[in-house]
């Protein structure tokens, strides 16, 4: 149990983060603190917070992990500019609702048409599994579509908030083989070219392919 925020934020604690995949998970944690956390770190993009009913998690991402994230995000880019979808990106804001007791910081995330408080697309890369259930998270927020790059593929997720006892073991969300949001998307071509290190390479072949 976290008796105070010093508890939490004890540097000894957060140095262990130094592993690119690291993480720190405290239970216990009141909304206020995870509140005062958020600004702490709020001019440290390095690393990411994650809450959820008391439990806080803190990740320090890799460099491999950035590199695909930003991949994946230059390329969906590319693909609505192409495609002249008007959108808005919302990178790794903090989005979170306390009446739901969940918090995420999305590797990357869009609004698809119009701006949002809450993104249409959340996009999660993982590396190491993590220890938090980020699509029950999801679900409380609101969040309509989820992309989960995981072993060079991407699993998509979609909101059913009619049937959602349907889909018990994804928290609401259906897996879906190509994106709702994005139909037309080649979500094959996709996984093909997020994994092309060079990232000039990566976008001329995913244009060419569209």
């Amino acid at each position: 149990m976290v008796s105070s925020l010093k508890e939490l934020l004890d540097e000894s604690e957060l140095a262990q983060i130094d592993d690119p995949e690291e993480k720190f998970v405290t239970s216990g944690v009141s909304w206020q603190m995870y509140e005062a956390l958020l600004t702490k770190l709020e001019d440290n993009s390095h690393y990411r917070v994650t809450y959820l009913d008391g439990i806080l998690e803190i990740v320090s991402p890799s460099i491999r992990h950035e590199n695909l994230k930003k991949r994946l995000a230059i390329l969906i880019e590319r693909y609505l500019y192409s495609k002249r979808i008007r959108f808005s990106p919302m990178g790794s804001s903090t989005i979170k609702k306390q009446l739901k007791q969940a918090g995420v910081e999305p590797d990357e995330c869009y609004c698809i048409g119009e701006k949002k408080n809450i993104p249409d697309l959340a996009i999660e890369v993982i590396i190491t599994s993590g220890s938090l259930e980020k699509l029950e998270i999801y679900r409380r927020l609101g969040v309509t579509e989820v992309w989960v790059w995981h072993i060079n593929r991407l699993r998509l997720y979609y909101l059913r908030e009619e049937t959602p006892s349907m889909f018990l073991d994804t928290h609401g969300y259906e897996q879906i083989t190509s994106s709702e949001l994005l139909p037309e998307l080649n979500i094959a071509l996709l996984e093909q070219c997020v994994q092309i290190s060079d990232d000039i390479q990566a976008i001329d072949e995913f244009e060419q392919g569209l």
